[in-house]
């Protein structure tokens, strides 16, 4: 049954994450790059700026400030994906994957200025006439009845791709590994996943703004102990930092060991920094779209500085420690988490396996919070925002099928879904991108008149 169930999931993944997507993600982030000639990235100063306070407006409509849409986002792609999800990338495609998930956020940065502007700029009302952002209104708001089919697309794949499952199982594995030593007790598996249910629905039966209060609360201080972990290990090792960096430029487009060769090392590249970031994916719009502005450029700008977080600077920090303990070169005897748990154990020892273990406990869970929030919004779309509350039940029951099944069918299933979201949230947002542009014009105008006054 488990064979049959990989075997499934592998084709499904493998179908949605061929070339044609690959195309659409890195090729749709080009144009956005190239049709705003790079206005998100000249003015990255200005987004530090909302991101900081400067321009809060909390009399305006929506839930969040700036500065909670971006911990309520980043709680969402800073988790495990930044730990398990490079060490999957690495063991499947070796280091030239890393490459490509740096060109993923690189290009990223600009879709998620176009996607998160139309968020707040197309929000609408559910059926009990709260406002809400995402994709899926993006759809319905903004472009005639014929595409109201990719709303629903959206809204079916998040409802599996924002599910718990990925976290609640690296988790589990690293609980394991380092309790049990690889060696768990047949009851190991469900009475964590048990555990984490219980912690996991104390927090989202507060809504939305409990979610962003404890995101805010714990997020940054998860990402400097972790930062301050990885930076340890690559200075504890920085003879071979040169090396390291130049095996990533030369595998990307010469693999030698693995990864199935070019095509394939940036397809599983892509695909792992699109898992982490969630540029284009659509995910993200849900978070920004609650922010409390009327203006959807400042909070498109304020969404910009995910990839740079996310994947240029976590991702890369776990790469790097990854791939100077060299065990990825052991391909089939670690995967996910244990990869990067074994890297730090060889560099810090026992220390640096427990403080994994903490951090990884903190981000997962707000990962978690933050996914029930998405799901349940997709939920709501779909039959309606007064049977929303019922999702929370299904979410806490996900967290411990998830702590009990396979890493691969979970990571195919939820990988494969995030590809099923970027279709409607991409095909959207190239066709709506004039209008965030003659928006951003105005806005840049605007502020600039301001601050000559």
């Amino acid at each position: 049954m488990i064979d049959a169930l990989e075997a499934l999931s592998l084709v499904f993944v493998d179908t949605i994450w061929g070339a044609p997507m690959v195309a659409l993600l890195l090729g749709g982030g080009l144009f956005f790059l190239l049709f705003s000639r790079a206005l998100p990235y000249r003015y990255l100063g200005h987004a530090f700026a909302v991101m900081s306070g400067k321009f809060d407006t909390p009399d305006e409509p929506g839930e969040l400030s700036h500065f909670q849409a971006l911990a309520a986002a980043l709680s969402n792609t800073m988790g495990l994906g930044n730990i398990a999800g490079v060490a999957l990338a690495i063991a499947a495609g070796g280091p030239g994957a890393v490459f490509w998930m740096w060109m993923s956020a690189l290009v990223g940065i600009a879709t998620k200025f176009f996607t998160c502007s139309l968020g707040v700029m197309y929000r609408g009302h559910d059926s009990l006439g709260q406002l809400q952002g995402g994709p899926m209104y993006v759809i319905r708001e903004a472009l005639p009845r014929g595409f109201y089919p990719l709303a629903i697309l959206f809204s079916l794949a998040g409802l599996v791709g924002t599910l718990p499952m990925f976290q609640a199982n690296q988790l589990t594995a690293l609980i394991n590994d380092t309790i049990f030593a690889g060696a768990p007790p047949p009851w190991s598996a469900p009475v964590t996943g048990l555990g984490l249910a219980l912690l996991v629905g104390s927090v989202i039966f507060g809504g939305l703004p409990r979610v962003a209060r404890v995101a805010v609360a714990t997020l940054p201080l998860m990402v400097l102990v972790y930062l301050c972990m990885t930076l340890w290990v690559i200075v504890s090792h920085w003879s071979q930092v040169p090396a390291v960096i130049a095996l990533i430029f030369t595998e990307a487009f010469q693999p030698t060991a693995i990864g199935g060769g070019f095509v394939g090392v940036m397809l599983i590249g892509v695909s792992r920094g699109v898992f982490s970031n969630e540029a284009g994916v659509g995910t993200e719009v849900m978070a920004h779209g609650a922010a409390k502005t009327r203006e959807p450029i400042r909070e498109g700008m304020v969404a910009t500085l995910g990839p740079i977080f996310d994947t240029l600077l976590v991702c890369t920090c776990t790469a790097l420690v990854i791939l100077l303990a060299g065990n990825w070169q052991s391909p089939g005897s670690l995967s996910g988490i244990t990869l990067t748990a074994d890297a730090f154990e060889a560099s810090m020892g026992v220390l640096g396996l427990i403080a994994l273990g903490f951090v990884a406990l903190i981000l997962s869970t707000t990962t978690m919070f933050t996914g029930w929030y998405y799901g349940a919004k997709c939920f709501g779309f779909l039959v309606g925002a007064k049977w929303q509350p019922l999702f929370r039940w299904f979410f806490v029951i996900a967290v411990v099928f998830g702590a009990t099944v396979s890493i691969d069918v979970v990571f195919n299933l939820i990988s494969g879904s995030y590809g099923l979201m970027a279709i409607p949230t991409m095909i959207s947002t190239l066709i709506l991108a004039p209008r965030v542009m003659s928006a951003a014009r105005d806005y840049f105008d605007r502020l600039s008149r301001d601050s000559a006054k």
